[in-house]
């Protein structure tokens, strides 16, 4: 017999807040009792044309639910994706071609089954409903929600103090994606926590087009990415793609601090509660170092987008790079003509910024050429091929022709 009130616990980890949890609850319960699925919706708008780590905190929590009857409607925002979600945003999104947002979408719609189950998974794009909407039908939309309402949202609020500029477009979005609800039908929508005014525009809207329910809502919280501090973006830079090859994935993962990797642990790892509690006492303990704890971490990453073989293949490689200090079996070559200015080979091969940094990084003895320090700037490099080392982490292949 299932445990109902274990699975629930499952369920809640990590999330930041559950709305009309009861019906959660009785979702399952009908499922283990009589057989009967249940939809969760979550929907992403194709802005960027890779998944990274901080869409799978909502993934990973739909892949669970899949396990215990959800049947996940993976939206698509192919229509709501030209307007531009507006939320969390200081100043109006640029607008994306349709060009783009299909070839994000397609690129999306191969990325998620690293995630979720293909058997209990529907890939829906909403402009299904939206381009049939047509202008009548917008208008009514439109009419369902006063605008002071939609001038309570925090950034829209702080917009109109800042004197920025709100358009039109900005508050149809909220209700694109609340209507994205009704026609889905879906029992339950997840999101990140700075999504829960349109989450809860979906429960709205439900009610008045009678669609017979009104959706439970999951909020799950936004993941720090690498820098600790903000959140995982491919526009900080500081976001660890699902596309990733296996030995940036761990070495990114290694990077993180150790205070962040416990945050990791609880939004990403598969593994229970009692054993990443189990695990945190044993390094508070001293019986279990902090870094081969974020080892593991970045195994278990690793090994679910890539396999265990990869995963491996990427512990090792690290550790003969970065404990071992051997070169990279996959070091990018560059080319430059004789004689090559250490300088100039420097910022050639992307090792350093500035011509500036590069003198900086000699000074400080930080440089290296086939694994020798080096402290002249003036350095020339004569006709062959080198190996170009900046710190720890930082090689490069030069040939100089």
């Amino acid at each position: 017999m299932v445990d109902l009130m274990q699975i629930m616990q499952e369920v809640k980890r990590g999330v930041a807040e559950m709305i009309d949890e009861d019906r959660i609850f009785n979702l399952i319960k009908n499922f283990y009792e009589k057989g009967e699925n249940f939809y969760v919706k979550a929907g992403f708008d194709p802005t960027a044309p890779d998944l990274h780590l901080g869409h799978t905190v909502v993934l990973g929590k739909m892949a669970l639910l899949q396990k215990h009857g959800a049947i996940v409607q993976f939206l698509i925002g192919d229509f709501t994706g030209q307007i531009g979600d507006p939320s969390g945003k200081s100043a109006t999104r640029k607008k994306l071609d349709k060009q783009t947002v299909l070839k994000n979408a397609k690129t999306y719609e191969e990325q998620v089954f690293k995630i979720l189950d293909p058997a209990k998974t529907k890939i829906m794009f909403n402009s299904t409903w939206s381009n049939e909407l047509g202008a009548a039908g917008m208008i009514e939309l439109a009419s369902t929600f006063p605008v002071a309402r939609m001038l309570e949202r925090d950034d829209f609020e702080k917009r109109i103090k800042a004197g920025t500029p709100i358009s039109i477009s900005e508050f149809l979005y909220p209700l694109m994606q609340g209507y994205d609800s009704v026609a889905m039908k879906c029992d339950i929508e997840m999101g990140g926590t700075d999504q829960k005014f349109n989450l809860l525009m979906g429960r709205t809207l439900q009610r008045i087009y009678n669609v017979g329910k009104e959706q439970a809502v999951i909020t799950m919280p936004l993941l720090e990415g690498l820098d600790g501090v903000n959140k995982m973006s491919k526009s900080l830079g500081n976001y660890i793609g699902v596309t990733d090859a296996p030995n940036e994935m761990f070495a990114k993962t290694l990077s993180i601090s150790d205070e962040l990797m416990w945050r990791w642990y609880d939004l990403l790892s598969e593994k229970s509660t009692g054993e990443i509690a189990a695990l945190r006492a044993s390094v508070d303990a001293g019986k279990y170092h902090p870094k081969k704890a974020k080892e593991d971490l970045a195994y278990e990453i690793t090994a679910r987008y890539h396999g265990e073989a990869a995963a491996k293949a990427a512990s090792e490689e690290f550790n003969s790079v970065h404990v071992q200090n051997q070169i990279p079996s996959d070091l990018e070559t560059f080319e430059m003509s004789s004689p090559a200015w250490i300088v100039e080979a420097l910022t050639h091969c992307k090792l350093c910024p500035t011509n500036s940094q590069a003198r900086r990084d000699i000074a400080a003895n930080a440089v290296s050429v086939d694994q020798k320090k080096i402290n002249d700037e003036q350095l020339k490099l004569d006709s062959g091929i080198y190996v170009l080392q900046v710190g720890k982490k930082k090689f490069a292949r030069l040939k100089v022709v």
